[in-house]
């Protein structure tokens, strides 16, 4: 297993975690997704999986699940 985190704009509620969470959740090999809320902010996702993802998955799961975006 790997773990990887990610920086996301965008998130400002509950609502928006739980949305990104079940679109990460649904790329192959994710069995966890931790989500550390900062309201308006830059929000830390932490993706574990049995392998890597790329940066483009990522990216397309969270523009999935709404107007969510990796940080720069």
């Amino acid at each position: 297993m790997t773990s990887q985190t990610y920086s996301v704009t965008g998130m400002t509620c509950e609502h928006c975690a739980r949305a990104v969470t079940s679109e990460l959740r649904a790329l192959d090999g994710v069995s966890d997704v931790a989500v550390d809320l900062v309201a308006g902010g830059t929000s830390t996702v932490t993706v574990t999986s049995t392998g890597s993802l790329a940066d483009a998955q990522v990216a397309a799961a969270l523009d999935e699940a709404g107007e969510y975006r990796l940080a720069e």
